[in-house]
């Protein structure tokens, strides 16, 4: 028989939700969202799965608490007068929350309602309002937006994962370019893959963003 002494030890201090999401973001972090359990947080947490269920539903619900963690660092805060610098910053904030995290980006496409995904439609869509986007203007430009920074993201951070370092990620590129320059003639895209080994994501990434707003500017003014 076990004695007392020799069970695993339980925390006596107060479990909070708070606690909860911090242990889930940890464990997806080093093991991965296969590694992510209901037993994994509990035994992190030295805690009965009692107190768990008391503050969460299940996985799906400490997958959807802990992106919202994530996200809602960036989103909390803009920094910018200008919507056009707070936008940038903004989806930059966003790609690099998903660069370091990679099973955000997965996350967030699962379900469109989850609270991390409605905080960066409100946050983008308040900067938009802002630059006198309104009406089904605003929505679909919120779309939009909305796609491209999370689509653009989650793509880096996948692509990132098959590149521990910079010489395996500049082997990757190299092969990708190579692929793509057989795969088509045309010369766009033998320009476009010559230039993909050197290229930035994160440059490439806010470029597109840049564009976006450019058209949003020219719509507004009529163009």
């Amino acid at each position: 028989m076990t004695s007392p002494a020799q069970r695993s030890p339980r925390r006596t201090d107060a479990l909070s939700r708070e606690r909860i999401v911090e242990a889930t973001v940890h464990l997806l972090d080093t093991a991965g969202e296969d590694g992510l359990t209901v037993r994994a947080v509990t035994a992190h947490l030295a805690t009965g799965r009692g107190a768990i269920y008391h503050h969460v539903a299940g996985k799906d619900e400490l997958l959807a608490a802990a992106a919202d963690d994530v996200i809602g660092r960036v989103t909390a805060h803009t920094g910018h007068d200008d919507p056009r610098q707070a936008i940038r910053a903004l989806a930059l904030g966003i790609f690099d929350a998903i660069d370091a995290h990679p099973w955000v980006g997965a996350q967030l496409s699962r379900e469109p309602f989850q609270p991390a995904v409605l905080g960066i439609w409100t946050s983008l869509g308040t900067q938009l309002s802002r630059l006198g986007v309104t009406g089904a203007a605003l929505s679909s430009a919120g779309s939009a937006l909305v796609n491209y920074v999370l689509g653009a993201a989650a793509q880096h951070a996948a692509g990132a994962r098959r590149a521990p370092d910079e010489t395996a990620r500049r082997d990757y590129l190299e092969a990708l370019a190579k692929r793509w320059a057989q795969h088509d003639p045309d010369q766009a895209v033998r320009e476009s893959a010559a230039l993909l080994p050197d290229h930035d994501d994160r440059e490439q990434f806010l470029a597109g963003v840049d564009i976006f707003l450019i058209g949003v500017t020219h719509q507004r003014a009529g163009g």
